[in-house]
């Protein structure tokens, strides 16, 4: 079995997606963030032969809809994040996640991407049976996933600039100069800003994103609240 790795932090309002703000005010930016990880760990339970893995920061206890993200990680392998750089708290997730589960391969994503489904994810791992290593570009010039074979080559990210328009490229550039040659999965847009959280949420009707987006910009029409 492989191991799908989320990488999150507790959606607190005014320590989650504050880049929401405005239009959201802080709390609501946080329950945009809750049901974009709920959403997302629906998607990992719904993916056959996977093992759940959540690398976490902050506490569930003080989040929005805690009680629902506590429900939703029942079953799970739950790991603190280690590290103070952004970097290092990725590699640090991919290490912890190997030594929980040595031998087996990791697909890592991130909690900005509840468009995400089972058949996208079931085909990276289909990928990952193939190559030493997938890698998921964003739109934005990050990426949203990270498979690896060989878990311990995410020792690469602690040299990466994270959160920047380049992000994307120097962690291919990254993989490459340790020889591996990842398959680049298609590209997906990260919900980073209240545009992005729009045009995710109008391509997602009836879910808990969508839902959260709409009650701070009032009915989704194309791509656009009012």
């Amino acid at each position: 079995m492989n191991v799908l790795l989320v990488v999150a932090k507790a959606p607190v309002a005014g320590l989650a997606k504050t880049r929401l703000c405005p239009p959201a005010d802080p709390t609501q930016a946080a329950r945009v963030a809750a049901a974009s990880l709920l959403d997302t760990l629906a998607a990992v339970r719904a993916t056959a032969s996977t093992i759940p893995v959540l690398a976490h920061a902050g506490r569930f206890a003080d989040a929005e809809y805690g009680a629902e993200l506590t429900a939703a990680l029942a079953g799970w392998h739950l790991l603190p994040q280690r590290g103070d750089a952004f970097a290092d708290r990725l590699a640090n997730a991919h290490a912890d996640t190997a030594a929980a589960y040595p031998g087996r391969p990791v697909l890592q994503i991130g909690m900005d991407t509840p468009q995400i489904r089972p058949a996208l994810l079931t085909t990276a791992l289909e990928r990952l049976a193939q190559h030493e290593a997938v890698f998921g570009p964003a739109l934005d010039g990050g990426w949203w996933a990270l498979g690896l074979r060989d878990p311990s080559y995410a020792n690469v990210l602690r040299e990466v600039p994270m959160s920047t328009d380049d992000t994307g490229r120097r962690t291919l550039a990254a993989l490459r100069k340790r020889g591996l040659h990842p398959s680049v999965l298609p590209v997906q847009r990260d919900v980073d800003d209240w545009p992005a959280a729009l045009a995710v949420a109008a391509d997602l009707p009836g879910s808990r994103f969508a839902g959260a987006v709409e009650a701070v910009g009032g009915q989704l029409v194309n791509g656009r609240a009012r």
